[in-house]
């Protein structure tokens, strides 16, 4: 294993309030090999059941047992060997998560892993390494979690590559001018410096348009945008404001301007935008039909007879479980073998072939840029383009 530094933090996007979920592995005293006659392995999903991001952490799981069935043939075991697995809900809460961690890692767990929340992803990733237990975080998107320790490692994206993703709709940023449309809060500074940090450190010249949270006239902001005469516009925003907004770049002909990029997130989000709905460039981590793989039409197969929706999060799911079968059945019950079984692996999942890199363990991954169509009276994404995952690829936390 390699000790690394932790990469700082780039911000969070629009779709990067994210929830990770927890496995947990254990065996009794003696367990054995991985055969049928050893002891099951224990596994505690720390997830967001209830609280504000109830809904990301309900994808995340769907997606995990699509995963989990795929990676196992069925049979929910790992060559004979058992999964117990517990569901637990953090609550949106990072000392709630961290409590439920501190607990089963008591009772021998060596495997944790999860939230839809990035501070209660780091807070894990502080507990596995203080416990050298294995980590596998979920949706979380902040960039710490890459190169947090030896432990760490995650299933899903990071704001890095959504952010360099809105860079592919100028090509090189290099001379370009980006302007950051945004909240003037933390999350709004968040997305200015994590584009400063990324399209910035690409050649970009970065400036900001910041709102006051409490505006309701948009007007003069999106006359602000024109004025600037930027290459791209990216936009982070949430709240209730979402809908004048977008009304008032439209009827103030941002779009017809400059190229107007944001994340697109969740199928909940996507009847959000208005008239403004087919102007928007959207980067996308993941939308059904994006990937066209067999292991994506095997994920949707599974998750159309379970009733449930492919979502943004559920390939963070999915390859959370090929991640936990991977771990199991090439480290056995040794933390340090379940660590090198996944650093540097490359497999097929949901999104193609994706890899951990074995430096820092970011998954490097495909992107997408995505518009949204009409569809009878909803609004429904289209795939523009796939990113090549060396093309969005984070720099190597710690170098």
């Amino acid at each position: 294993m390699r000790v690394t530094k932790t990469y700082l933090a780039t911000a969070v996007i629009a779709a990067a309030s994210i929830a990770l979920v927890g496995c947990a592995p254990t065996t009794s005293a003696g367990g054995g090999d991985a055969s049928g006659d050893a002891a099951p392995v224990k596994v505690a999903m720390i997830t967001s059941q209830s609280g504000p991001l109830a809904a990301y952490g309900e994808a995340y799981t769907a997606g995990f047992e699509a995963g989990l069935d795929y990676a196992t043939d069925g049979t929910g075991a790992v060559d004979g060997r058992e999964l117990d697995i517990e569901w637990l809900d953090d609550q949106g809460n990072p000392d709630t998560a961290v409590s439920l961690a501190k607990d089963v890692i008591g009772q021998g767990t060596q495997i944790i892993a999860g939230t839809v929340v990035s501070g209660i992803a780091t807070a894990l990733a502080e507990q596995a390494e203080q416990n050298k237990v294995l980590y596998i975080s979920g949706p979380a998107a902040a960039d710490a979690i890459t190169g947090a320790n030896d432990y760490t490692f995650r299933s899903g994206r990071q704001t890095y590559q959504d952010v360099a993703t809105a860079g592919t709709f100028i090509g090189d940023p290099a001379g370009k001018k980006v302007v950051v449309f945004a909240q003037d809060n933390a999350f709004g500074q968040g997305n200015l410096a994590g584009v400063q940090a990324v399209l910035g450190g690409q050649g970009a010249t970065v400036e900001g348009v910041l709102v006051a949270e409490d505006a309701t006239e948009f007007t003069p902001f999106a006359q602000q945008l024109i004025a600037a005469s930027p290459d791209l516009v990216f936009v982070a925003w949430a709240g209730a404001s979402s809908g004048a907004m977008w009304t008032a770049l439209a009827q103030q002909g941002v779009f017809d301007a400059v190229p107007v990029v944001t994340g697109l997130g969740d199928v909940a989000t996507y009847g959000a935008y208005g008239d403004a709905s087919g102007d928007i460039s959207f980067l996308n981590h993941y939308f059904a039909g994006a990937a066209g793989t067999d292991v994506e039409a095997a994920m949707i197969e599974h998750l159309d007879e379970a009733g449930a929706t492919p979502d943004l999060f559920s390939p963070d799911g999915f390859v959370a479980a090929q991640m936990l079968v991977q771990a199991v059945r090439e480290g056995g019950d040794s933390v340090d073998g379940m660590v090198d079984a996944l650093e540097g692996w490359t497999f097929d999942s949901v999104k193609g072939e994706v890899t951990v890199r074995e430096e820092d363990h970011a998954m490097i991954q495909p992107m997408y840029q995505a518009k949204l169509v009409q569809d009878g009276d909803a609004w429904v994404p289209e795939l523009v383009d796939t990113v090549d995952a060396e093309t969005v690829a984070p720099p190597v936390a710690g170098e």
